[in-house]
């Protein structure tokens, strides 16, 4: 689900007028002056769904205790947060002509939204659609805004909508979400392609031509291994960890890591507890949840007053059954993983904020300098959190635009 958690204790010191980082030693301020510098890029965010409530205001600063809010302007520039890709999300739902005329026009609203939360605040953000953009915007001190559509549902079978969803600012789509659709089959649904349809083939083929990065997060191994063994650009996982630290389906294998990096992709790693760390047992919570999961059809195919709902009871549980985090400390002992498995050039940072992401020290967008500062204690050099940050992922986009540049040339 798109879900929420309590906010816990800021580990912080002043830095520029922002809350950034622990400790106040040499350590922290190199960490500071590093995070500051580096292009940083956040992969995966589901922010979008915050944008469509009534009485939400992306431009002030919320409350992560009381509202569950993740991302705000002004948290984002505390966070020293360059650039965001906000998902367009749709949950999956009939996979009929009915079903796919419906979730194309909610795709196609929640990109109006985007569009005039860019235009409302200009002077803050500017749209972004090639790494020259999130620089630039950067040097005159805004915020990047990026678009990625999570869930390939959005297109319905109709390959005609990847060239206009690029054209609206797509720049990947996360080829399925937590059940099959037309495309492949899920990591958390059963077998029913055993990887790619034959609709799913051309998908990949097309965007390769269109040049949208293809993205393996919530998609099955099966389906993962088809597409690293078609697609002719690197591909994306936008949010996810590495299975060989905590071995939830959403996870990456190092078998799969090799593939990845054998393709010149890159694993942003997520924050979402549930995926950094097994969970403790907690006998209460997870029956309420499972109870709240039954009640709202898993939070698929939901109406905005079923969401809205739904959202309420999940907060509720949150509320009376508080769970433990994973932490810092756990997030970059994946990043450790990876970089050992595959090396520095395949890992990213793809928080899932407003769609279940936060851990203990960085429970929100204001905290994403507690990530650098733990990479910096563990060793890594500028170069090193520069890649993690932003430069991986923008060469993949990079890489991406050049493919479709190149495909289309022959024709």
């Amino acid at each position: 689900m798109k879900c929420f958690y309590v906010l816990f204790p800021v580990f912080s010191i002043l830095f520029g007028g922002n809350v950034l980082f622990a400790g106040n030693d040499s350590l922290a301020q190199r960490a500071a002056a590093i995070h500051k510098e580096v292009l940083t890029i956040d992969s995966h965010t589901d922010t979008p769904l915050w944008m469509i409530r009534p009485g939400f205001d992306i431009g002030v600063w919320h409350d992560a205790r009381t509202t569950y809010s993740k991302i705000d302007f002004p948290r984002m520039k505390a966070g020293g947060l360059d650039g965001v890709f906000f998902a367009v999300f749709v949950s999956q739902g009939a996979r009929d002509s009915i079903g796919n005329e419906k979730v194309k026009q909610r795709a196609l609203m929640l990109f109006d939204t985007i569009d005039a939360v860019i235009k409302r605040y200009h002077d803050q953000v500017g749209l972004a659609v090639e790494p020259t953009d999130a620089y630039r915007l950067k040097k005159q001190g805004k915020r990047a805004i990026f678009i990625g559509i999570e869930n390939g549902y959005a297109i319905g079978n109709d390959l005609s909508l990847i060239q206009a969803f690029y054209n609206r600012g797509a720049r990947y789509i996360t080829l399925c979400h937590t059940k099959n659709n037309d495309i492949c089959d899920s990591s958390t649904d059963t077998v029913a392609f055993n990887g790619l349809s034959p609709f799913g083939r051309q998908v990949v083929e097309e965007m390769n031509r269109v040049g949208v990065m293809i993205d393996i997060s919530h998609i099955s191994d099966a389906s993962a291994r088809d597409v690293l063994s078609l697609s002719k650009a690197p591909v994306i996982a936008s949010h996810s960890c590495s299975k060989a630290l905590c071995n939830n389906p959403r996870n990456l294998s190092d078998e799969l890591l090799i593939e990845l990096a054998k393709n010149r992709g890159v694993i942003q790693m997520c924050i979402l507890s549930d995926y950094v760390k097994t969970p403790l047992p907690n006998p209460p919570r997870d029956s309420a949840r499972a109870a709240v999961q039954k009640k709202f059809r898993n939070f698929d195919g939901l109406s905005d007053e079923e969401m809205k709902q739904a959202r309420t009871a999940w907060n509720e549980i949150n509320k009376n059954f508080p769970q433990t985090l994973a932490t810092i400390t756990d997030v970059v002992d994946h990043i450790d993983h990876i970089v050992g498995v595959i090396g520095i050039d395949h890992v990213g940072i793809g928080t899932d904020f407003d769609g279940g992401g936060g851990v203990d020290g960085c429970f929100d967008v204001s905290e994403m300098g507690n990530i650098t500062l733990e990479l910096v204690r563990r060793g890594y050099s500028k170069e090193d959190i520069r890649k993690i940050w932003g430069a991986n992922l923008m060469r993949v986009m990079d890489e991406t635009k050049k493919v479709g540049e190149s495909w289309n040339n022959k024709l």
